[in-house]
C-alpha cells in the first residue's frame, strides 16, 4: 500500500461512521505485516504537511505494532518485521523524534523504549555513538530525549545487567556536564532551557539510582556535577511565566527541575549519608560526600522550606522530599547538630502549620468530599504529601531525639488546646486544633509508652478530644473520631469514657458529612478490637451494619471492609442471623467496585483494593459460620455469579480470594450442589491457561470436590470430571518448562483420587503410575520426589497386586523400589531422615509397604518380602516417635491445625527444628497455621530461599490434620492385621520371614505389636467417649 492510500485509510479510521471506521481498521490489519508498512507509517508520522489527526492515528498504530511485534515473546518465533525495515526505522526515528510535536513525540518515545529494551546493545551498537555525536551538534534535545530512555533501561538493573550503562556514562557524561554548564550560565533562561536541564537530571538519576558509576567516584568529576546541582538547588525559580493554576504550576518546567535536583541529592544522601552502611570501596566516596555536601544540602533545603513560613509557593512534592531529607538527618549526630539551631523554627513555624487543616483541604471537603476521603486513605498520596512527611518528621524526632524535644512539642500542643478552650466560638483556632489533634494521634505509640504522658492520656482525651465529637466544624468531628480510634486500646480507668467514645464514634457513622462518617467507621475497628464487653455493641449491631453498608454504597474504601471483617471476627457465630444479608451487601459492593474499575489499568486503584476487601470479608463471614453448614446453601445464589466471573482471567487480581470462597463452599456445605460443580471446568481451564502460579490454591477446592462429592466425580460423564482432571494433570506433569515446585500439587491430587476412590478407578492406576514414573525420572527437588514416590505408595494401598503388575509391565519395578528404599535410608549429617519428613509422608509409605505383605510369593519373593517387612518396621518406629514428639509440643489451642494437603510442604523448609529438607536444601511451600474451621479453605503458599545448612538434630513435627480416608486407619493395627493375614494364609512363608529377622528387628516387631494393642484400646476408648458426648448432647 502506497503512502497516499495509507493516509486515506488512516483518515477513514477516524471517521464517526462505524462502518467506515471498521472497514479502515480491517484494511490496516490486513496490510500490517506487508514489507515497508511500518516504514510508511513512520513516514506519515514525521510528514509535517500531513493532517495532524492522521499523523497521530499513524503514530498510535506505529506504537502498537512495535509493542506487539518488534521483539517476539517466544524466542523461537520468527519476527514479523523484516530486518531491513527495522534498520530503516532505527535510523530515522532518532532523527525525527525531536522534530515532531510533543503529542507525537510521546508515541515515538514509547516506540524507542520498546526498541532500546529489545535491541541495545547487541542489535543497535551505534546508538550511543549517535547520541554522543548529537550532544555536540544542534540535535541536543533529541539526543537527551533518547539518552533518557536508554539510561532508564538500566535504572533498576544490578550487577552484570548494569554493565552496559557504565559504557553509556563514560561516553556521554562529559558532554552532559558541558551542556549543563552552558545552560546554567544563560541569563534569563527560557522555559526550553528547563526542559533540557530536566532531561539531564533524569538521565543522571537513572544512572545513579542503584549504583554510582565508577566515573563519578573521581572527586573532580563528582564535584563538577555537585556544583551544578547545588546551583540549581539554591537558584530562585523565575517568577516570570509561572502559571497561576496550581496543577499547571507544580508541573511547570523550572519547578520540575527543582524537584529532580532535590530527588537526586536525597538519593545520594540516602546512599552515602551513613558511613556505617557503606561497603569498603564506597567509604572514601561517602566521607567526601558527607564532609563537603551533606551539610550544604541541608542548609539549602532549610532555606527552601522558609517559603512555607513566609507564605510563598513551594510544590508539595518538593516539600515532601525536603522533609524526608530532614527526617533522615535526625539520627546522624553531625547533621542534627547543624539542624538544631533552626529546629524550633522548623518545628513550630513550618512542620506544625503543614499538619493543620488548610484552604485546599477546606475547598476539597466542601466541593468534592469523595476525593477528600480518597486522598486521605490513599497510600500513594501519602508518598507525596507534605502533611505525611511532617508527621513522619515529628515521629522520628521524638523517637530519636525525644529527650530534648518531646516535652517542648507537647507543651506547644497543650498551649494550642488551652488557647482553643479560652477563645469564643467565632474566633476559635479550629485549624490549629485540627493540627494539634493530628499531632497527638501521630505520637500515639510514643505517648502510650512514656511517663508522665502515659498516665494523662485518658484525661487528655476526655478534655480535648471527646468534646470535638459535637464540634460545629466537620473536620474536627472527623479528627476526633480518628484520634479516639488511635487511643481505643489504652486501659480506661473509667469504663464510661470508653463507652462514651464508642457511642460517639457509632453516632459519627450517621454524620451529615461524608469524611466524618468514613473516619468514624475506621475508628470503630479499633473500638471493636478493644471492646472487652460485646454487650456494648451487640444491641446496636443491626443498625451499625445498616449504616456500614449505606456508607459502602457511597465510598469504595478497603479500610471500611477491614472494619467489617473485625466485627465479624469478634462476634463469630453470633453473625449467623446477618450472614446472608452481609454476603448480599458485600456482593453488591463488589460488583459496584468492579464496574467502576473496569478499563482502569491503575494497579493501586482504591476500587480494586476495595473489591478484594469485599471478597476477604465474605470469606471471614463464611469462616465465622462454618459450624452452621445449612447457611452455606443460602449464600450460594449470591456468590456464584461472582465466582463464575472471577474464575476467568478477568479475576486474576482477586483469584486467591475467589478460590478461598470456593474452598469454603465446597468444604462446609452439607453437600456440593450442581451449581458449585459447574465451577470445576473453570478451575481446570484457568489452571491450564494462565493460573499455574495459583495451583496450590486450586488444589484445595479440587480436593474438596473429589473427597466430598466422590460419587458424582466418579459417575458424571457430562462433563467427565475424571478425564478432565487427567488432562490437566498430565499436561502439567509432562511440561518440561515447569519447575518442580510448580507441579507439586499434581501428585497431591493423584493421592486424593487414589485414597478417596479406592477400588473404583482401576482404569486410571496405570496412566497415573506411568505419568508419575516419567516425572520421577527428571525430578530434581527431593520434596517433589517424595510426593511422587508417595503416589506409588498410595497406589499400593489402593491395590497392591494391580500396581505391582503395572510397574513390572512398565519395566520399572526394580528402579522404583531401589529409589524408594534409598530415599527412606538417606539421612543428613545430623542423622535425621532426609526424606518423608512429615507424619503424613511416613504414614502413606507405611500403608503402601504394608499392603505389599499380602501379595503371594510369585509376586513378592522371600527376599523382597524381608526387605519390605524390615523397611516398614523401621518406618513405623520413626512414625511412632514423631507422633509422640508432636504430642509433647502440641499447643494448648486445639483449633490451630494445618490442612495436610495444602501445607504438606511445611516440613520441607529447613529453618530450625520443624521445617524443611535440610541438607538437600529443597524448599517446599510454607503455609500459615490455620484454625480447624479454615481447614482446606486456604492455600497461601510462599517459598523460602534454598538453604544448605544441616544444623538441626530434631525430627520434624507435622501439626497437621489431614482430611482423607486414611485418617481412620491406624498404621500399627493395619500392619499387625496384615501380618496375621500373611501368617494365616502361608504359615511356612511367615515362619521363613520370622527366621530372617535379627534380634533388633524381632524387638522392633514386638514393640510394634504391643503398640498396636495399645492403640486398639485407645481407639475404643475414644469411640466410647464420643458416643457418650453425643448421647449427652
Amino acid at each position: 500500500m502506497d503512502l497516499q492510500n495509507l493516509a486515506v485509510i488512516l483518515k477513514a479510521a477516524l471517521s464517526p461512521n462505524p462502518a467506515e471506521r471498521k472497514a479502515a481498521e480491517d484494511s490496516l490489519n490486513q496490510y500490517q505485516y506487508t514489507p515497508q508498512h511500518l516504514v510508511r507509517l513512520l513516514q506519515i508520522v514525521v510528514d509535517g504537511s500531513c493532517d495532524l489527526a492522521v499523523r497521530q492515528a499513524a503514530s498510535i498504530h506505529f506504537k502498537n505494532f512495535i509493542a506487539k511485534n518488534w521483539s517476539p515473546h517466544d524466542p523461537e518465533e520468527q519476527s514479523k518485521i523484516l530486518p531491513s525495515d527495522k534498520e530503516v526505522v532505527r535510523q530515522n526515528i532518532l532523527v525525527f523524534v525531536a522534530q515532531v510535536p510533543p503529542l507525537l513525540r510521546a508515541q515515538l518515545g514509547e516506540c524507542l523504549k520498546t526498541m532500546i529494551h529489545a535491541d541495545y546493545p547487541e542489535q543497535w551498537p551505534g546508538l550511543v555513538h549517535w547520541v554522543t555525536h548529537n550532544l555536540q551538534d544542534q540535535q541536543v534535545y533529541g539526543a537527551l530525549f533518547v539518552l533518557r530512555i536508554l539510561s532508564r533501561k538500566y535504572e533498576f538493573k544490578s550487577d552484570e545487567e548494569r554493565i552496559p550503562v557504565y559504557h553509556v556514562v563514560e561516553e556521554t557524561f562529559p558532554h552532559l556536564l558541558n551542556i549543563f554548564n552552558r545552560l546554567v550560565q544563560i541569563g534569563n533562561p527560557s522555559i526550553e532551557v528547563s526542559d533540557l536541564i530536566k532531561l539531564i537530571c533524569k538521565i543522571f538519576w537513572s544512572s545513579i539510582y542503584l549504583e554510582i558509576p565508577k566515573k563519578l567516584f573521581d572527586p573532580n568529576v563528582f564535584n563538577a556535577w555537585m556544583a551544578l546541582f547545588l546551583n540549581m538547588l539554591e537558584r530562585p525559580v523565575p517568577v516570570e511565566g509561572q502559571p497561576t493554576d496550581p496543577e499547571l504550576r507544580k508541573s511547570w518546567g523550572w519547578w520540575k527541575v527543582k524537584k529532580w535536583t532535590v530527588h537526586i541529592l536525597n538519593r545520594l544522601y540516602t546512599r552515602f549519608g551513613d558511613l556505617k552502611l557503606q561497603n569498603p570501596e564506597n567509604k572514601a566516596f561517602a566521607q567526601h560526600f558527607q564532609k563537603n555536601y551533606a551539610g550544604k544540602i541541608l542548609e539549602c533545603h532549610l532555606n527552601l522550606l522558609n517559603a512555607i513560613r513566609v507564605g510563598d509557593y513551594l510544590p508539595d512534592r518538593v516539600t515532601n522530599l525536603i522533609l524526608q531529607y530532614l527526617s533522615n538527618s535526625i539520627s546522624k549526630t553531625n547533621m542534627y547538630n547543624l539542624l538544631q539551631p533552626r529546629l524550633d523554627v522548623v518545628l513550630f513555624e513550618i512542620i506544625f502549620p503543614l499538619m493543620c487543616f488548610n484552604d485546599n483541604d477546606q475547598t476539597l471537603w466542601e466541593e468534592d468530599p469523595h476525593e477528600y476521603v480518597r486522598k486521605g486513605y490513599d497510600i500513594i498520596e501519602d508518598l507525596y504529601s507534605p502533611r505525611t512527611a511532617a508527621m513522619d518528621f515529628v515521629s522520628e524526632l521524638v523517637r530519636k531525639r525525644g529527650k530534648e524535644n518531646l516535652q517542648k512539642f507537647i507543651l506547644f500542643i497543650v498551649e494550642i488546646f488551652k488557647r482553643y478552650e479560652a477563645t469564643s466560638v467565632e474566633f476559635k483556632p479550629y485549624r490549629q486544633k485540627d493540627g494539634a489533634l493530628l499531632a497527638i494521634g501521630a505520637l500515639c505509640d510514643k505517648l502510650k509508652q512514656t511517663e508522665p504522658y502515659k498516665s494523662e492520656l485518658e484525661p487528655m482525651l476526655v478534655q480535648h478530644v471527646f468534646p470535638e465529637f459535637a464540634s460545629p466544624v466537620g473536620h474536627l468531628r472527623a479528627k476526633a473520631a480518628w484520634v479516639a480510634g488511635q487511643y481505643a486500646h489504652i486501659n480506661f480507668s473509667d469504663p464510661n469514657n470508653f463507652r462514651k467514645a464508642l457511642q460517639s464514634v457509632v453516632a459519627g457513622m450517621r454524620d451529615l458529612e461524608l469524611p466524618v462518617r468514613v473516619d468514624s467507621v475506621f475508628a470503630l475497628r479499633s473500638f471493636v478490637e478493644s471492646c472487652k464487653d460485646l454487650s456494648e455493641i451487640r444491641p446496636i449491631l443491626p443498625q451499625l451494619l445498616d449504616d456500614f453498608f449505606k456508607l459502602m454504597n457511597e465510598v469504595e474504601n478497603e479500610d471500611l471492609v477491614f472494619t467489617l471483617e473485625t466485627i465479624v471476627d469478634k462476634f463469630g457465630e453470633e453473625m449467623a442471623p446477618y450472614a446472608l444479608g452481609l454476603c448480599q451487601n458485600l456482593a453488591a459492593a463488589f460488583w459496584k467496585c468492579i464496574n467502576t474499575t473496569e478499563g482502569d489499568e491503575e494497579a493501586d486503584d482504591p476500587g480494586a483494593l476495595a473489591a478484594a476487601g469485599c471478597l476477604r470479608a465474605i470469606s471471614t463471614i463464611l469462616e465465622s459460620v462454618s459450624r452452621l453448614p445449612h447457611l452455606f446453601a443460602h449464600t450460594e445464589p449470591t456468590l456464584l455469579p461472582i465466582l463464575r466471573h472471577m474464575l476467568t482471567i478477568d479475576g486474576q487480581d482477586v483469584f486467591e480470594e475467589v478460590l478461598e470462597i470456593v474452598s469454603y463452599l465446597t468444604f462446609f456445605s452439607p453437600t456440593i450442589s450442581m451449581d458449585m460443580w459447574s465451577l470445576w471446568p473453570l478451575l481446570l481451564e484457568a489452571l491450564a491457561e494462565w493460573a499455574i502460579d495459583f495451583f496450590p490454591n486450586i488444589l484445595v477446592p479440587l480436593d474438596n470436590y473429589i473427597s466430598r462429592g466422590t460419587m458424582h466425580y466418579l459417575t458424571c460423564k457430562e462433563p467427565d470430571y475424571q478425564q478432565s482432571l487427567w488432562n490437566a494433570l498430565s499436561k502439567i506433569m509432562i511440561d518440561k518448562n515447569l519447575e518442580d515446585n510448580d507441579i507439586e500439587p499434581a501428585p497431591k491430587l493423584i493421592e486424593v483420587v487414589f485414597q478417596n476412590c479406592k477400588g473404583l478407578v482401576d482404569h486410571w492406576v496405570e496412566p497415573y503410575i506411568r505419568l508419575t514414573v516419567e516425572r520421577l525420572r527428571v525430578a530434581e527437588r527431593p520434596y517433589l520426589k517424595c510426593l511422587l514416590v508417595q503416589v506409588i505408595a498410595d497406589a499400593f494401598y489402593y491395590n497392591a497386586s494391580l500396581t505391582l503388575s503395572i510397574l513390572h509391565k512398565l519395566g520399572v519395578a526394580t528402579e522404583v523400589f531401589n529409589l524408594w528404599f534409598q530415599m527412606m535410608q538417606q539421612t543428613k549429617k545430623s542423622g535425621m531422615r532426609a526424606n518423608f519428613k512429615r507424619e503424613h509422608d511416613k504414614k502413606v509409605c507405611c500403608l503402601g509397604l504394608t499392603s505389599l505383605l499380602t501379595l503371594p510369593a510369585d509376586q513378592l519373593p522371600g527376599e523382597a518380602l524381608e526387605r519390605v517387612f524390615k523397611a516398614t518396621l523401621d518406618l513405623l518406629v520413626a512414625y511412632k516417635d514423631q507422633v509422640a514428639e508432636t504430642a509433647k509440643e502440641e499447643p494448648d489451642d486445639d483449633d490451630d491445625m494445618d490442612d495436610g494437603l495444602e501445607t504438606d510442604d511445611d516440613e520441607y523448609d529447613e529453618d530450625g527444628s520443624d521445617k524443611e529438607m535440610g541438607a538437600d536444601a529443597e524448599d517446599g511451600d510454607v503455609a500459615d497455621n490455620l484454625k480447624l474451621q479454615r481447614l482446606a479453605a486456604q492455600a497461601k503458599s510462599f517459598r523460602p530461599a534454598d538453604d544448605d545448612s544441616d544444623d538441626s538434630d530434631d525430627d520434624f513435627s507435622d501439626d497437621e490434620d489431614l482430611q482423607s480416608p486414611i485418617d481412620e486407619i491406624d498404621p500399627f493395627i493395619f500392619f499387625m492385621d496384615t501380618a496375621k493375614v500373611l501368617q494365616a494364609s502361608d504359615q511356612i512363608r511367615f515362619q521363613n520371614l520370622s527366621q530372617t529377622l535379627d534380634i533388633r528387628y524381632q524387638t522392633l516387631a514386638s514393640g510394634v505389636s504391643q503398640h498396636a494393642d495399645q492403640r486398639r484400646v485407645e481407639i475404643e476408648k475414644e469411640k466410647l467417649e464420643k458416643a457418650t458426648a453425643v448421647a449427652a448432647s
